[in-house]
């Protein structure tokens, strides 16, 4: 057995004690859900519960995937950022549906989230980028977000430059910084259980704007 097949057959899942949860008490619509879940997530010391994996499609259909990082949940729906000229912010401009994966292992959760996505104002998405850290907005500065790069000193002459805009000019503006709104179609709950009954709660939107939501088999 090579090593990569021994480290894999040697890991285990949920290794810790498990949270209970009754979808019987769960709200009647799936924000408050997940708010709770998420300050749960980090009040049990999971690390970097606010990176979600991000799925999109291509203009031909192929599917693609990254981590971003959640700019907040509210009733408009899950918001991150990026450049419109990168790889997602063109996909999301031709097919503007997407789904976010949340993944939380310290307590055996996951979320799942599907709908369309709608943009930020460019006032949201400029107080969203200058509410972020100094190297955020550098990184942003940077721009070019999914091109060819052909070398990593090129990267760090432009890093560099960047930096130092963003130290002189807090204020300077990254024109295709983009603020995006995945708004929930449907929205799962998942809860992990030694046994594996995982429980599996799911929220659909409903004709009338409101929400009806079912268990699935695990």
């Amino acid at each position: 057995m090579s090593d990569f097949h021994h480290a894999l057959h040697s890991l285990r899942v949920w290794d810790t004690e498990l949270p209970s949860f009754d979808p019987a008490t769960a709200p009647p619509e799936p924000l408050a859900l997940f708010h709770g879940w998420f300050t749960e997530a980090v009040a049990a010391g999971q690390t970097e519960p606010h990176t979600p994996s991000l799925a999109t499609v291509d203009e031909t259909g192929r599917p693609d995937v990254r981590t971003v990082m959640l700019h907040d949940a509210d009733e408009r729906g899950w918001h991150f950022a990026s450049h419109a000229t990168s790889a997602k912010g063109r996909q999301l401009a031709a097919r503007p549906e997407a789904a976010l994966g949340f993944y939380w292992p310290v307590q055996g959760r996951q979320v799942r989230v599907r709908g369309h996505v709608v943009t930020g104002t460019p006032e949201e998405a400029y107080e969203d980028l200058h509410a972020r850290t100094t190297g955020a907005l550098a990184s942003a500065l940077v721009g070019r977000q999914s091109e060819v790069l052909d070398s990593p000193e090129t990267l760090a002459e432009a890093s560099a430059a960047a930096w130092r805009r963003a130290e002189a000019e807090p204020d300077a503006p990254s024109p295709t910084w983009t603020l995006y709104v995945v708004e929930p179609a449907e929205v799962e709950f998942f809860q992990g259980d030694a046994r594996r009954r995982h429980l599996r709660l799911r929220y659909r939107r409903a004709a009338d704007g409101g929400w009806t939501h079912e268990l699935l088999w695990p």
